[in-house]
């Protein structure tokens, strides 16, 4: 078992390197051993992968703290890779209860940890500056000293609001509040993460498969970029895989899907090579 401190440096040590690199997100403990099979140095977890397996929107109305957590566990106990999770809007307006989802994000091992200015409210979907600022500090205060590295993130591009200017003035306030990385999902063009990542002066995650145009890692890294997630996209794409398979066998009748089903030899080697603890002891 990796100490949760070294893992928290190596993952600290990503941010650090010249070029981007890339953080999947798992959606559970089976989706992450499949990603730790395949090189990647580290996992996120995903709140609209995790909601979809549960039949739920991607939402803090619809999901809570507890089972977020409770997912994020098991994608720790899956691996041993570091593994940040995407915390929603630390599950409460009040800074004191964004603190309090750090210090629980990280009991449970996970070694970093976003906090969004999004409201989840439709009619005013983002926080207003100084209470999103006050959010951010009261989570970075709750990280200092843990093994913990934080990430902030400001909403506007989601929720039709594609003001660059507001997004950089709130991602340079999270910076001086003490967020660790930056996040600003749904920047519509290469130029306009260029800006972003030159205006500022921390790490920048930067997500694809979300919405507009894909770059590759190079082109990212060449951008600015330090971190690139694919949020729930490679749990939509597996949705899609079900969607098609199911649609087959139900429309035409036929299996063919299963020609490119991943072997059971596979899954059995990526399934079994970890034992896992009885939850019952």
């Amino acid at each position: 078992m990796v100490d949760q401190w070294e893992k928290f440096e190596r993952f600290k040590s990503l941010h650090a390197q010249s070029q981007a690199f890339v953080i999947p997100n798992p959606w559970d403990a089976g989706s992450a051993r499949l990603l730790a099979s395949l090189g990647f140095e580290a996992l996120a977890t995903t709140s609209a992968g995790f909601a979809f397996s549960k039949g739920k929107l991607d939402s803090s109305g619809c999901l809570e703290r507890r089972e977020i957590l409770d997912n994020a566990a098991e994608i720790v106990a899956a691996t041993d890779l570091p593994v940040s999770a995407d915390l929603e809007d630390g599950f409460g307006a009040a800074p004191d209860i964004c603190a309090e989802t750090i210090r629980q994000a990280c009991e449970v091992g996970l070694v970093g940890g976003s906090i969004e200015d999004a409201t989840g409210d439709p009619l005013k979907p983002i926080y207003d500056f100084s209470h999103a600022v006050e959010r951010v500090h009261a989570a970075a205060e709750a990280a200092a000293g843990l093994p913990f590295l934080l990430t902030a993130r400001s909403e506007n591009f989601l929720w039709d609001n594609p003001d660059l200017d507001d997004t950089i003035r709130r991602l340079r306030a999270f910076s001086d509040a003490g967020a660790h990385v930056l996040y600003a999902p749904g920047l519509p063009d290469i130029d306009t993460i260029r800006t972003v990542c030159t205006a500022l002066d921390k790490p920048v995650n930067v997500v694809m498969g979300l919405r507009g145009p894909n770059y590759s890692v190079a082109e990212l890294s060449d951008a600015g970029v330090r971190r690139v997630s694919v949020g729930g996209s490679f749990a939509r794409a597996a949705l899609g895989a079900l969607m098609r398979a199911a649609e087959e066998v139900r429309n035409v009748g036929t299996f063919g899907y299963a020609a490119d089903a991943l072997p059971a030899k596979i899954i059995k080697n990526l399934m079994t090579w970890k034992s896992v603890t009885n939850v019952s002891e």
